[in-house]
């Protein structure tokens, strides 16, 4: 059964619920490594729009630094976006099982290394804090990427602004009045509820993943980073192990093929 579960969340053959269900997760990691970046240095990361309105602010007062600083954590989050589209472009022309997990598995890595160093990352806080900032930025933006790119860009999982408005919509479309009557037509508004139970969840599992991430972050520190690293690698490892396994068959046949050729020869 867990098995079946890892195979549908990470297939390149998608469903809507799929998506949904992944994104919920993802949306989860999001609101936990957010929130527990901004209790490690100060900072949320998940999302551009604070950061792009930090820097008009600090250039309308000629603080370079901070400009510069915020250009960088844009431009982490950016290449973030850019290796993911890599990395699921090269897996599609390639035809590889783990298109859409290539970028699953190098999120894990980034957030075990995190983890794994945060401990010693205090002793040289002029250094470390923007270090962090700028890897935290570029893993959302390859989170983001990966369920954009899945979802065909309908679901995101880093910010929640676009998810609260078509929540909103949603609600409206449900409480509209159906009953007025204009012309021979009748105006009717019909409200998608599956769509709104799914952004429902999604925001659901971001607030539940900043609450578990802020509250472990305060008990912890940087080592509870890892059970969100290693959750990561068990849903990307399905798909690694098939692709391993069809590349080590396909070696094995070549090497037999280049051997019967050898004894031909002979």
């Amino acid at each position: 059964m867990a098995i079946q579960t890892l195979h549908r969340l990470t297939s390149t053959r998608r469903t809507q619920r799929a998506n949904y269900q992944l994104g919920a997760y993802l949306a989860f990691v999001a609101g936990a490594v957010n929130a527990g970046g901004f209790m490690a240095i100060g900072q949320y990361t998940s999302h551009m729009t604070g950061i792009v309105s930090s820097i008009g602010d600090h250039f309308a007062l000629a603080s370079l630094l901070p400009v510069l600083g915020g250009l960088s954590m844009l431009a982490s989050f950016v290449l973030g976006a850019v290796v993911t589209a890599v990395l699921v472009n090269w897996g599609r022309r390639h035809k590889i099982h783990s298109e859409f997990t290539l970028p699953l598995l190098l999120e894990a890595i980034v957030l075990l290394l995190f983890g794994l160093a945060g401990a010693y990352l205090h002793l040289y806080k002029p250094l470390t804090i923007p270090t962090i900032a700028l890897m935290l930025c570029f893993v959302m933006g390859l989170q983001n990427a990966i369920i954009t790119k899945i979802s065909k860009a309908e679901i995101r999982t880093t910010h929640m602004t676009g998810i609260i408005t078509d929540i909103g919509i949603e609600i409206g479309r449900l409480l509209y009045w159906n009953k007025s009557i204009e012309g021979n037509e009748t105006h009717l508004v019909i409200a998608n509820r599956k769509k709104l139970n799914a952004h429902l969840l999604i925001f659901s599992m971001f607030l539940f993943g900043a609450i578990v991430g802020a509250v472990s972050f305060k008990t912890t520190g940087y080592i509870s980073v890892v059970p969100i690293s290693i959750s990561l690698i068990i849903i990307s490892s399905l798909q690694i192990y098939r692709d391993l396994k069809r590349f080590i068959k396909s070696r094995h046949a070549m090497h037999m093929i280049s051997r019967r050729v050898e004894i031909d020869q002979k």
